[in-house]
């Protein structure tokens, strides 16, 4: 696929035309991204760390998780409350490199130091920060077709 991109001051947002002779699944996948990318730009992760609320970037993210019936994330500058459930930040972190690797955890992918597949049937993650988790049997399937093995 060509990529042009052409600067042009008239326009106040990015504007994107695909020409092609037919919709290929290399088109609808670059759409997909697109949308993606425009509509979880949009979205805010919202922390409480005691009773002050801050503004987390996705970016900062190392894992969200469910524990004691609570949602919690891990960023560096510490772990943070969400007052949504799972599946509501999963659905704001969606489009980005965020990958449920349980039924009660979800974790950045730019932010794993490794995957290590000697385990049984598992696979244990380590995050950057130094943090271990482990992938459920019921996601390792998908994970390793996100890793491409």
């Amino acid at each position: 696929m060509k990529v042009e991109i052409r600067l042009d001051s008239a326009y106040t947002e990015p504007l994107a035309v695909i020409h092609t002779a037919e919709i290929t699944d290399e088109v609808s996948e670059a759409v997909k991204k697109l949308k993606e990318t425009k509509e979880s730009g949009s979205e805010i992760i919202t922390g409480f760390n005691e009773e002050q609320a801050e503004i987390i970037s996705p970016d900062e993210i190392y894992r969200v998780y469910a524990e004691n019936q609570k949602v919690l994330a891990v960023t560096d500058k510490g772990t943070y409350r969400l007052r949504m459930r799972l599946y509501q930040a999963e659905e704001r972190l969606a489009g980005r490199k965020f990958a449920r690797i349980s039924n009660s955890e979800i974790i950045n992918l730019s932010k794993t130091a490794n995957f290590d597949l000697s385990f049984a049937g598992t696979i244990q993650v380590r995050m950057k920060n130094g943090d271990t988790t482990f992938v459920s049997r019921r996601y390792v399937s998908e994970i390793k077709k996100i890793l491409g093995i």
